[in-house]
């Protein structure tokens, strides 16, 4: 048995941390090289993966082109993180926190950038008009919206990363979140017990934000934890998985940037709807 670990007085970075992400991990922000981004034709220009928070916002541009929104077309460009493509220059200018995903939007006379998932969400729905209530029930879409930024690190963070990635297995970290996330799990379960879908009877972006992780997560494609995590006693949240899951803009949204999984399953760029209908195994290559 190994001393317990004794933390020094100031820490220092001197030694590589081990691990799936380790080649990407610093203590310091800003580019790590020059890099232009690529524009295409449309008003939106996405730099993405199809991770869970990629997702949230392909699935919602893939909604608001389902209903008709033409403004709303886009050109998604794939930024592979394990490569530190995200510490590129041009995608450092548009997010500084060098995270996927990162948005322009040229529609308006001055280009406007936007970073954080949920912060593309609010964007998008308050310029379309879609998918946030104007009733009662806006605040506690926002509510739900907040909830998942700040309860989803726990998940991948916290619970994927120790149990999925680190180079050891610590049974007090795996424990620590694995209890976290069965205990968000249960929120959302109780939640979803009263309702249709987070904010109410209809579906919003508390919806789109959510469910990349936790309805990935109750369908078996997170972290392969299903049996570990018990998420079948969890029926309301894999009902309302299922549900968004069978929506087909969902379908399309989640593959868009996707560079794991089945071949059938991966876009790894997306320029135009039919996009979707020309991949094959050797376009996703």
């Amino acid at each position: 048995m190994t001393d317990a670990y004794v933390p020094p007085k100031v820490w220092v970075w001197d030694k590589p941390n081990g691990g799936q992400f380790a080649s990407t991990n610093r203590p310091i922000a800003g580019a790590t090289h020059e890099a232009v981004l690529p524009v295409g034709k449309h008003p939106f220009q996405l730099y993405s993966q199809g991770t869970p928070n990629g997702q949230k916002v392909t699935i919602m541009f893939e909604e608001l082109l389902a209903l008709g929104h033409r403004g709303a077309e886009y050109d998604a460009w794939l930024i592979r993180i394990g490569k530190g493509e995200q510490f590129g220059s041009g995608f450092v200018a548009v997010n500084p926190n060098s995270k996927i995903p990162a948005l322009m939007d040229h529609s308006g006379a001055t280009p406007v950038r936007i970073f954080e998932s949920g912060a593309m969400l609010l964007y998008l729905a308050e310029k379309f008009g879609e998918f946030l209530p104007t009733d009662g029930s806006r605040a506690e879409c926002l509510s739900w919206l907040f909830w998942q930024m700040g309860s989803a690190p726990y998940l991948g963070g916290g619970f994927g990363h120790f149990y999925a990635y680190a180079p050891t297995k610590i049974e007090y970290a795996i424990d620590r979140f694995a209890m976290e996330t069965k205990r968000q799990l249960d929120v959302l379960d109780r939640r979803l017990g009263e309702t249709a879908y987070l904010a109410g009877a209809d579906y919003t972006i508390a919806d789109m934000a959510v469910w990349p992780w936790y309805g990935n997560l109750a369908k078996g494609n997170s972290y392969n934890a299903g049996e570990f995590l018990s998420v079948h006693e969890y029926k309301n949240v894999i009902r309302w998985a299922d549900t968004i899951a069978a929506r087909p803009a969902v379908q399309r949204g989640r593959i868009v940037n996707r560079t794991a999984g089945e071949p059938s399953q991966q876009l790894h760029e997306r320029h135009d709807a039919s996009d979707f209908e020309l991949r094959t195994a050797d376009k996703t290559g």
